[in-house]
C-alpha cells in the first residue's frame, strides 16, 4: 500500500511539474533577441512546495515516520543496489546538447545556454553543499551525514527544466521525457538507501529553481560578460559538481 501511494507521487511530480510549467509559460516567456524568461510568481510554487515538504520534514515526526516507512517498504524485497542514478543525473542536459548536435535547434545557442547550466549548476551546487553542511542528516544506510537535500536529484531537475525551457516550444515530450528521467534519479536513491523522501523533494526543488533562476538572470550575466562587442569572443568556465562525498570540477570552453 504505502509502495502504491510512493509511486503514485512520484509519477504525480512529473504529471504536476509539466502541467504547471505549460500554464505559466504562456504569460512567462518573451521573445528577444536572448530569449530571456521574464519572473512570474506562478513558477515559484512547484519547486517552493518540493522545497518546503522537505524542510519541515527535517523536524516533523510525522514526515519522519513517513520517510522510515517508504525506506522499509522499498528495502523490504531489495537484494541488490542499482547504481544508474549516478549517471541518469546528467542524462537532461546531455540531452540538450545532443538534440542540438543532430539537429534539432533549442532555445538559444551553444554559449548561451552553456552560461545558462553553468549558472544552474553553479546556485544548485552551492545550495545544495549548505544543505548538507548545516543539516548533517544521517543518510539511511548510515553511511555519513550529508543526506540532505539529495545532490544527484538536484543535478538532475536542475537538468530536466533545462531541457524544458530549451525545447519546450519544439516538443512537451522532450520535457516531460527529461522529468520522468530525473524523477526516476530521485526513486533510485530511495532504493539505493542514499536518501529520504524528503531529501529527494528537496532537491528536485532545489534543482528547477536553480534552473529557473538562471533563465532569469540570464541577460543581466550575458550582457556583462559578452556585450555587443564580445559576442564572438570564447570564453572558459569552471563547473563545480558535489555528490555528497567528493567535489568535482569540469572545464568547459564555450564560443
Amino acid at each position: 500500500m504505502k509502495r502504491s501511494v510512493f509511486l503514485c507521487m512520484a509519477m504525480s511530480l512529473v504529471a504536476v511539474t509539466v502541467f504547471s510549467q505549460q500554464v505559466t509559460s504562456t504569460d512567462s516567456i518573451i521573445r528577444d533577441t536572448t530569449h530571456s524568461m521574464k519572473f512570474n510568481y506562478k513558477q515559484l510554487i512547484i519547486p517552493s512546495a518540493l522545497i518546503g515538504y522537505g524542510i519541515i520534514g527535517i523536524e516533523s515526526d510525522q514526515l519522519k515516520s513517513f520517510n522510515t516507512q517508504i525506506r522499509d517498504e522499498v528495502q523490504e524485497d531489495i537484494d541488490h543496489k542499482i547504481t544508474i542514478d549516478d549517471f541518469s543525473q546528467w542524462a537532461p542536459a546531455a540531452t540538450v546538447y545532443a538534440l542540438n548536435a543532430f539537429g534539432v535547434q533549442g532555445k538559444h545557442n551553444f554559449r548561451d545556454r552553456s552560461v545558462i547550466l553553468l549558472t544552474s549548476y553553479a546556485i544548485m551546487g552551492a545550495t545544495t553543499f549548505a544543505g548538507k553542511s548545516i543539516t548533517k542528516i544521517e543518510r539511511p544506510d548510515g553511511s555519513s551525514n550529508n543526506s540532505f537535500p539529495s545532490g544527484h536529484t538536484a543535478t538532475a531537475f536542475a537538468g530536466a527544466e533545462f531541457l524544458w525551457q530549451e525545447y519546450k516550444d519544439q516538443s512537451i515530450w522532450y520535457g516531460i521525457a527529461g522529468y520522468a528521467v530525473a524523477t526516476g534519479t530521485g526513486l533510485f536513491r530511495i532504493y539505493n538507501n542514499k536518501h529520504w523522501l524528503t531529501d529527494v523533494a528537496a532537491g528536485a526543488g532545489i534543482g528547477i529553481l536553480s534552473t529557473k533562476i538562471a533563465y532569469w538572470i540570464n541577460p543581466f550575466i550575458t550582457k556583462n560578460l559578452f556585450g555587443k562587442k564580445h559576442e564572438k569572443s570564447a570564453t572558459s568556465a569552471l563547473m563545480p559538481s558535489y555528490d555528497g562525498k567528493t567535489v568535482s570540477i569540469t572545464f568547459m570552453r564555450i564560443f
